[in-house]
């Protein structure tokens, strides 16, 4: 499988469960702190059940890579978190108290979250030597995210967001029937060259390219958490507000269709340290501008840089430095350590001070952030290509 498109056999159903899994992201993340709000949650629970859902990356991932690493399951493991985790979440349905909501989070989030990082995995094992590649399957989880948050932005707002937790069900459910379609290949125990997880870990481009993307999901705590009820309480509808993610998204398929090329041309590191500097950039506008369209419409643009460059970059320096039984792991550490302990502590920390401190302030903070983790990368992560 070296140049994957509609001939590869593979393509479109690997391409598939892309497109299911982060449609249920555009409608998890544009929309559940919405409907977290119209149950009368205040910002700091609402701040708190988003850092649930990230803080189980922590540990969910790193547990299921182990099991994936030395058992070569990983559709399986992709098939029954998506199963499980369907079947979780569907508790939201039953009530909505705080502590309710708060547990079925919990658990759902543990299976859920066990998915991604081994289909990642297991999408780099088919790609082998063209792993720059990536970029061309992983788009059509942008095209999923794009259709479900503009489809579903006018539906919330003429009926409400009491349908939202059907759709993401719905959703859910989808991400399971097109596990079913990816053939299960055994990888079995890796005992390839390498050396342990630990020691790779300790080495300082490694050790500071998980500082990194920590950093950077620390940053975009404040945007995944608050963003919809920031740019409601302006006076944007729910329908500008499901386009304005959407364009953002739009930009990031755009950079995903190029990567292949951009790669080589520029090289992982200047890439990463461009992104880095995008972010500050991002967050400062939207903190700072939130009143004018025109600026919001360029802020969105700039998700092609802070999440599409950023995260083809990051996932591939982690699949060049954790090789043989480390693969699995090493995704999941990437996970765990970014949209996890980076998305949960970002999250908890806007929702404590979007009150406290205001929301120009908060994104100004994620700002300065970005910088500590352009400051980093640019020190210490030496990848040329």
């Amino acid at each position: 499988m070296n140049e994957p498109g509609p001939r590869t056999p593979f393509y479109w159903r690997l391409s598939g469960f892309y497109l299911f899994y982060f449609a249920s992201l555009g409608a998890l993340v544009p929309y559940w702190s919405l409907y977290l709000k119209s149950l009368s949650f205040s910002p700091r629970e609402i701040g708190e059940i988003m850092a649930i859902i990230m803080a189980t990356k922590i540990i969910s991932p790193n547990i299921w890579g182990w099991i994936a690493d030395h058992s070569g399951k990983r559709m399986r493991i992709v098939r029954l978190g998506s199963l499980a985790g369907a079947l979780a979440f569907a508790a939201v349905l039953f009530a909505t108290s705080y502590w309710w909501i708060a547990i079925v989070m919990v658990v759902f989030s543990f299976f859920w979250n066990a998915v991604l990082p081994q289909f990642e995995a297991y999408t780099f094992s088919q790609l082998k030597e063209s792993v720059h590649r990536y970029s061309a399957i992983r788009l059509w989880g942008s095209v999923g995210f794009i259709l479900t948050v503009i489809v579903l932005g006018p539906i919330l707002e003429e009926r409400g967001t009491s349908l939202l937790p059907w759709a993401i069900v719905a959703l859910l459910a989808g991400i399971f029937l097109m596990s079913l379609a990816v053939p299960e290949q055994s990888t079995g125990y890796h005992h390839g060259e390498h050396d342990s997880l630990f020691k790779v870990i300790r080495r300082p481009e490694v050790f500071s390219l998980i500082l990194v993307v920590f950093l950077m999901q620390v940053s975009h705590g404040p945007y995944y958490t608050f963003y919809s009820i920031y740019m409601e309480e302006h006076g944007y509808s729910r329908s500008i507000i499901g386009m304005l993610w959407a364009l953002g998204v739009v930009a990031e398929v755009l950079v995903f269709f190029y990567m292949h090329r951009l790669i080589p041309r520029f090289g992982l590191r200047k890439m990463l340290l461009f992104s880095l500097m995008m972010a500050a950039l991002r967050w400062s506008t939207v903190g700072w501008f939130v009143d004018n369209f025109a600026m919001m419409l360029a802020a969105q643009l700039l998700h092609a840089a802070t999440f599409g460059i950023f995260h083809s970059v990051a996932i591939q320096l982690f699949h060049r430095h954790f090789t043989g039984k480390n693969q699995g792991r090493g995704q999941a550490i990437y996970s765990s350590m970014s949209f996890g302990a980076g998305g949960a502590l970002g999250s908890l920390v806007a929702g404590y001070t979007w009150v406290s401190i205001g929301p120009a302030i908060t994104y100004s903070g994620a700002a300065v952030i970005s910088v500590i983790a352009f400051i980093i990368a640019w020190r210490n992560i030496h990848t040329c290509q």
